[in-house]
């Protein structure tokens, strides 16, 4: 069964399929493929799995596919590996009515979605998430953008897509680590707005790490309802949006000081929500049970709780890169309570420091 979302953002809306097996069910797709022609950006990792699937199901129907496919990871997320993509589409002389799909992870989405805002100043972009992290978050909304040695995703657009396809079965395939780290993405929406999400994952945690279908359809559905209603709120992060950054200016920093690749960006995020929770309840927002609450969720998900030893400073540092940064002062996603998430910059830098220090190894 196919659930159907809608991201309503006015002439830019499009629709979030969400189902099993439905890669191949080019009907869904086809509505928005202006020419006989499209390019599928995806990886090595992903090409051997998916490509022919799709490729074969678009070409029945009659549209001839370009596949550009680039190397797995995120180190790979930078200038170099974009061009060339526009190599490719230069070579092909794709035209600015020609469709870009992203077939892959966060990575090859918010690539090919930087990719495809720029080309001719913007072509048709889909999402076609094979990871639970993209599924549930970064195919939707349209954040695209690849990263700099000081920053993450620190240069992008935001861009639209035309539709995105989130097929459950492509979980299959997709390494437990990746799953893992997906997850915290998943969690995240039931901290920030959605309790009643954050219980039903406390009873359903193993049948998400066994991959159930059912419970990981229903976890991706409700974390993509979430976030429609949250960028249809608020499309360009100037308010609310900004509570999606949980855990994620810690995240960044860790990402960033380890070297892009050596921590996935959900074991990141699950760390940096850690300090986020630490330091919300030295500030008296939350209590420490509540942290020993968020604590057991990620464990029991597999994600990390405690945070690599960078240094205070080094922190501090990468952090002031944050794109929520406003007129030189940092502002955190900090915790009011669980399901309730504020954007603060009440938080002294003395008590940032000492919520690093609490939880790095």
């Amino acid at each position: 069964m196919i659930k159907t979302l809608n991201v309503l953002l006015a002439e830019r809306s499009y629709p979030i399929h969400i189902g099993c097996g439905i890669l191949s069910q080019v009907d869904l797709i086809l509505p928005h493929i202006k020419q006989k022609k499209a390019v599928v950006v995806t990886n090595t990792t992903v090409a051997p799995l998916y490509l022919e699937m799709l490729r074969s199901a678009l070409e029945k129907a009659g549209i001839s596919i370009l596949p550009v496919i680039l190397p797995d990871g995120e180190q790979y997320k930078t200038w170099e590996t974009l061009n060339l993509i526009f190599d490719a589409l230069l070579g092909a002389k794709c035209e600015r009515n020609t469709t870009l799909i992203a077939l892959g992870g966060g990575v090859i989405g918010d690539m090919g979605g930087f990719a495809a805002a720029c080309y001719q100043r913007g072509m048709p972009f889909i999402q076609v998430p094979t990871t639970l992290l993209s599924q549930v978050d970064s195919s939707v909304g349209g954040k695209t953008a690849i990263n700099h040695p000081l920053g993450k995703n620190m240069i992008g657009a935001f861009y639209q897509p035309k539709l995105v396809l989130a097929d459950i079965s492509t979980l299959d395939t997709l390494p437990d680590r990746e799953l893992k780290a997906g997850l915290a993405e998943v969690i995240k929406y039931g901290l920030i707005r959605d309790p009643e999400f954050h219980d039903w994952l406390d009873a359903n945690m193993e049948k998400l790490l066994a991959r159930d279908k059912e419970a990981l359809a229903y976890a991706v559905q409700r974390s993509c309802t979430n976030k429609a209603e949250v960028v249809a709120a608020d499309e360009r992060e100037s308010g609310e949006r900004a509570l999606l950054n949980l855990g994620h200016t810690f995240g960044h920093a860790i990402e960033t000081g380890m070297g892009y690749g050596e921590w996935l960006h959900g074991e990141a995020v699950a760390a940096g929500t850690l300090i986020a929770a630490e330091l919300s309840c030295r500030m008296g927002w939350i209590d420490a049970g509540d942290v020993v609450r968020i604590e057991r969720i990620f464990l029991r998900a597999g994600l990390p709780i405690v945070s690599p030893v960078l240094g205070v400073d080094r922190y501090l540092e990468l952090m002031s890169h944050d794109k929520k940064v406003q007129d030189g002062k940092l502002r955190l996603v900090l915790l009011r309570g669980i399901g309730k998430a504020v954007v603060s910059e009440v938080a002294s830098t003395a008590q940032i420091a000492a919520a690093i220090e609490a939880r790095c190894t």
